[in-house]
């Protein structure tokens, strides 16, 4: 007997609206032939809805998604809005309520995309990026509003339990793949916090002696990982570090637009989401040309946190056979839409090319 799942789909702004169809198109095509079937439960929420109704998503939004086996989000952001506005309105309000304290991206040179940095060919690495606290804290505040004197005050949070978790996570997750762990720090200049994440670092990874592991100044890391990128494996860092490093190495391996993330409540407790690095790029938005890979691998990555890991593997499979074969958008330095990329990699799917 097949297997439903309910999973919601928050398409949001600018080319979400256009690589989120291609992606569940692809996704209902590998239902159909590995007995799995998926609901997908529409929500048209974003920043045209709050320009229309003063707020990105309904008060009662997170109770609407909690029900659901997961959440797959496109993009977020329009021209106008302030960044923080659709981000606090969104985004980090659905991290924070279903605990999703993993931010998972994997980053490596995909076919037929042409790395941007000399060396990184062999680049197959995964920040584990903790994603409910560090420095994107709520706890802080302004004063003095327009005057001289006026001041912004922001802390940054961080518990020994959040730690605890997400360096398991990555040590675990290690423990799969190399035994390497390199750890972003900084705790030659901040002097509370980044001392304190490497005693707890250490302390977890003492508890997994197949794992290696090493601390990494973020300045040291970040050139690092232009130089030699093929030299990291499994990356551990705070919400800010490992926001700016997967971006980079995302970057490294060629584009940041086939970039794919997860944000996972490892316990699942609560629904997990999954979402394209990339913004929502609102220059190409509406002609047509954006590239769906980031969206098509999130979607990879949901099947797979969902048992689905033939479906996931076939996937990923079917969109490198694409890029190696020479369909590949613009921004990859080819010719083909949005369309004709996803109507190639369903014919792979279908064909099992």
């Amino acid at each position: 007997m097949s297997t439903t799942y309910t999973i919601d789909v928050i398409a949001g702004d600018g080319i979400g609206q256009e690589v989120m169809p291609a992606a569940i198109e692809c996704i209902d095509a590998l239902a159909g032939v590995n007995d799995f079937a998926i609901t997908w439960r529409e929500r048209d929420w974003g920043s045209q809805r709050y320009l229309d109704v003063g707020e990105m998503m309904p008060k009662n939004g997170i109770e609407e998604l909690a029900d659901g086996d997961g959440i797959f989000l496109g993009a977020v952001g329009m021209p106008g809005i302030p960044d923080h506005v659709t981000l606090w309105g969104l985004l980090i309000p659905i991290r924070r309520e279903f605990m999703q304290y993993v931010n998972l991206r994997p980053v490596r040179c995909l076919p037929g995309v042409r790395p941007r940095v000399l060396g990184a060919g062999d680049l197959d690495a995964v920040i584990v990026r903790e994603n409910v606290e560090g420095e994107y804290s709520e706890i802080g505040g302004r004063a003095y509003r327009g005057r001289p004197e006026e001041v912004a005050i922001q802390q940054a949070l961080f518990t020994r339990a959040g730690i605890e978790r997400v360096a398991g996570f990555a040590a675990r997750l290690a423990e799969r793949r190399s035994g390497r762990v390199t750890s972003a720090t900084k705790s030659n200049g901040i002097i509370h916090s980044m001392p304190f994440w490497d005693e707890v670092v250490d302390g977890v990874l003492a508890e997994h002696p197949g794992v290696t592991h090493e601390h990494v100044l973020i300045d040291a890391l970040a050139a690092r990982a232009v130089l030699k990128p093929a030299s990291l494996d499994v990356v551990v860092a705070s919400n800010l570090f490992g926001d700016i490093l997967s971006d980079l190495l995302a970057a490294v391996a060629g584009s940041i637009g086939v970039a794919p993330s997860a944000n996972l409540n490892p316990e699942r407790d609560f629904p997990s989401m999954f979402e394209p690095v990339h913004g929502s790029a609102p220059d190409i938005a509406g002609r047509g040309i954006a590239n769906p890979v980031g969206q098509m691998w999130a979607g990879a990555m949901m099947l797979e946190h969902l048992g689905q890991e033939k479906a996931a593997a076939t996937l990923v499979s079917a969109f490198e056979g694409a890029l190696t074969a020479g369909v590949r958008t613009a921004d990859l330095g080819g010719s083909a839409t949005t369309r004709e990329f996803t109507a190639e990699v369903k014919a792979r799917l279908v064909h099992g090319q």
